[in-house]
């Protein structure tokens, strides 16, 4: 697995061992952020992307938080409970030379700290079929980890269903495969 695009494009992404970590494939990486680059943009036009702050929940491999700092992110948050993937995050920030831009923490995203400073983009990628999207939505919420009108992708199973929390609204919805990337906008 490697970054897509921007300044570390082609760099290697390390993967924790084991089958628990379902990356995200490089086509939906691609796609999403094609999307998050072109669809998204602040008032001035530029990509909300651009210098945004960024959690990337239910991290895994951090390729999603990795992809965002190679494309401009000013700085993202990684949050997965799992310390194989904590461990593999850290070593992929070093051989990046991004550990300044990013705080590594683990915790369930349905359980998570306080923020520290709300983040523009959330991007979440739970297990397939774990209906975590929903709770985890609502505790990032109550603990403060999105601004307001925060822009929220996820990635699930094509077929799973799904319904936005109360105050969350749907923006799009794309399918790639066996996966749907869906955009909402935080309350």
């Amino acid at each position: 697995m490697r970054i897509v695009a921007g300044k570390h494009r082609g760099r290697p992404i390390e993967a924790p061992p084991g089958e628990a970590i379902r990356p995200t494939s490089d086509r939906a990486r691609q796609a999403l952020f094609n999307i998050l680059a072109h669809r998204f943009l602040r008032d001035d036009g530029t990509p909300l992307l651009m210098e945004g702050r960024v959690l990337d929940a239910f991290a895994g491999t951090g390729a999603l938080g990795l992809e965002a700092l190679s494309r401009g992110a000013s700085h993202v948050t990684f949050m997965d409970k799992d310390a194989d993937a904590i461990l593999a995050i850290g070593a992929n920030l070093r051989r990046l030379g991004e550990n300044a831009h990013a705080d590594v923490i683990r915790c369930d995203a349905a359980n998570p700290p306080g923020a520290r400073r709300p983040c523009d983009i959330v991007l979440l990628d739970p297990p397939y079929r774990s209906g975590l999207a929903g709770p985890a939505l609502v505790a990032l919420k109550k603990h403060g980890w999105f601004k307001p009108g925060a822009l929220i992708s996820f990635e699930e199973a094509a077929k799973e269903p799904f319904t936005p929390p109360e105050g969350f609204t749907l923006i799009d919805e794309r399918r790639y495969g066996a996966a749907r990337v869906i955009f909402l906008r935080a309350p």
